[in-house]
């Protein structure tokens, strides 16, 4: 049996994650329970974990990607092949994970604390001793997280953080231990220091001794540095269980803030330079509360409470490009809940043109961005969100097969009906939503939906970044590919005739529709063009065209 690892490594980061999003999975609706700071709405548990997961997720990548998919525990993690990537890497992706998929208050802040952890793992090698690194790595992201949060409150997850850097030094310099902390017992010492700090809250916060909690933010943080003690030990410290109070107090309840604050949340990302965000956030400071932006390099997590949503989001659109955007309202007292609807579709898109046209036609949307696909907890809130006691699935993409299976299985146990549509393709989900009839029995529905998809051959066209090898033969960087139903089937030199080739290809085996999907900045001569090379061959077939807004492919195509 192999020896837990002392030093910080991949293997150790990914085995982190991985025992972080066990624990918050197993503790999220308790830590939901506790959660009455800084507003009352029961999230916080699943904001964490919906944030873990895709840092999680973000560090599997980079582990495919070295061909090493082994098992995540802390064996050497080469059961796959290939070699385990740089410890560089794997904490950069965690950081970029948790960023892009940061949800609430809670998941904002946990976003920033490993983003800080990053800036100092991350940085070149030049320093051996790991325990070290840890050690300034826990004071990094502790500071980095003072400093996101526009007025921060102690008794809460900054002041748990605090404490764990604070007792992770200590470790290090204790003279009295036999021999100086290595990372297993820098690690071990963090998580203590919190779970001491965490005990204390309820006496630094009014609102949480009045509720008779720990502060939920701080608990959530337990459970991540008890994951990172386990990642070194290999045995993870007994689960935490704290109290929840049995009844809240009246301003506790009914997903109100705790003060009677601000009505709505908003988070977006935001693509802008440090200057514009300096701008940004003073601008939002004024027009609400809660406010912690995060991250660097040009992109932002922006997370703030205001009573003017629209306000807030227009800041966003004059510091840079925010998009992601979801807004959140907490809700008034006694207001009901609003009555679930029968039926809903709930599709993924690859870019905001098609998230338009799907939302016109009653669908919930969730935006895939170049790079980013979404977690299974985002398909899982936008059922959620939803509303509806039966819901149709469009995964839209064959790489999310398994992550929509595991969003419908979860909804499944939250009582909701599920069918996933096996989509594999946005075109498909365009061609499945276009005969969705909710009227209908939800058999006859699902099945009608399915026909359709299934009947919708699709392709794409995209740009060889690189020299490479394909099954239409050799590509040249900058070369025009065409994709035919995933594979490469054209090679050409020019986006219009290359698009012509695989419509004559597509269109050879019938058709009754073609559907052009344009990417942003594709010119709308390109589609007139194909309309006319389209009708000049195939007179009884029909044409629509899309703006696709920002996609990764400058164009999708759909025949059926």
């Amino acid at each position: 049996m192999p020896q837990p690892p002392d030093d910080m490594d991949a293997v150790v980061v990914r085995t982190w994650c991985s025992l972080a999003l066990e624990a918050l999975g197993r503790d999220r609706e308790e830590i939901d329970a506790i959660n009455v700071y800084p507003v009352a709405d029961g999230d916080t548990g699943t904001n964490l974990y919906l944030t873990v997961e895709s840092a999680a997720q973000a560090v599997e990548a980079v582990f495919v990607a070295h061909g090493t998919v082994g098992d995540s525990g802390t064996g050497d993690g080469t059961d796959g092949g290939g070699s385990a990537p740089a410890l560089a890497d794997a904490v950069r992706a965690m950081a970029h994970g948790a960023l892009i998929g940061a949800r609430g208050n809670s998941g904002t802040i946990l976003a920033q604390l490993l983003r800080g952890m990053a800036e100092v793992l991350g940085a070149p090698a030049g320093d051996d001793d790991h325990a070290q690194l840890l050690n300034e790595a826990l004071r990094r992201a502790a500071e980095s997280a003072y400093q996101a949060v526009a007025h921060p409150v102690e008794g809460t997850v900054l002041t748990v953080a605090t404490a764990a850097a604070e007792a992770a030094a200590a470790a290090r310099t204790d003279t009295s231990a036999p021999a100086r902390a290595g990372c297993t017992a820098v690690a071990r010492a963090a998580y203590e220091g919190a779970r001491a700090a965490l005990d204390a809250t309820p006496g630094q916060l009014a609102v949480l001794g009045r509720a008779g909690v720990v502060d939920a933010g701080g608990r959530g943080l337990v459970d991540v540095l008890a994951a990172l003690a386990g990642a070194f030990s290999g045995e993870a410290p007994a689960a935490e269980r704290r109290r929840a109070p049995t009844v809240l107090p009246p301003q506790f309840t009914d997903d109100c803030p705790a003060d009677g604050g601000p009505a709505f949340e908003v988070i977006y990302l935001l693509e802008a330079t440090d200057d514009a965000v300096a701008r940004l956030r003073t601008r939002l400071d004024g027009l609400g509360d809660s406010l912690v932006v995060v991250g660097g390099d040009g992109l932002w997590n922006v997370h703030v409470h205001v009573d003017d949503a629209g306000a807030a989001v227009e800041a966003g659109v004059d510091a840079g490009r925010p998009y992601r955007i979801r807004i959140t309202h907490f809700g008034a007292a006694g207001t009901p809940a609003p009555e679930q609807v029968q039926r809903a579709v709930v599709a993924v898109v690859p870019g905001e043109g098609l998230a338009a046209l799907c939302q016109e036609a009653g669908a919930t949307t969730v935006l895939a961005r170049p790079g980013e696909p979404p977690a299974s907890g985002e398909l899982v809130d936008a059922i959620r969100r939803a509303h509806a006691r039966e819901v149709v699935l469009l995964p839209n993409d064959a790489e999310l097969r398994h992550t929509a299976a595991a969003a419908a299985e979860q909804a499944r146990a939250e009582g909701v009906r599920v069918a996933l549509v096996p989509t594999r393709a946005a075109v498909q989900g365009v061609a499945a939503l276009a005969v969705h009839e909710s009227e209908r029995r939800f058999d006859e529905d699902v099945v009608a939906m399915t026909a359709a998809a299934g009947a919708t051959r699709y392709a794409e066209l995209a740009v060889a970044e690189r020299q490479s090898w394909t099954s239409a033969g050799i590509c040249q960087a900058g070369d025009v590919l065409g994709l035919i139903d995933g594979d490469v089937a054209v090679i050409g030199a020019d986006l219009v005739s290359t698009a012509e080739t695989v419509l004559h290809r597509m269109l050879s085996a019938g058709g009754e529709l073609v559907t052009l999907v344009l990417g942003d900045g594709v010119p709308v001569a390109v589609a007139d063009r194909l309309e006319g090379f389209v009708r000049g061959g195939h007179l009884a077939v029909d044409t629509v065209v899309y703006d696709g807004g920002r996609q990764l492919a400058p164009l999708l195509i759909g025949v059926e």
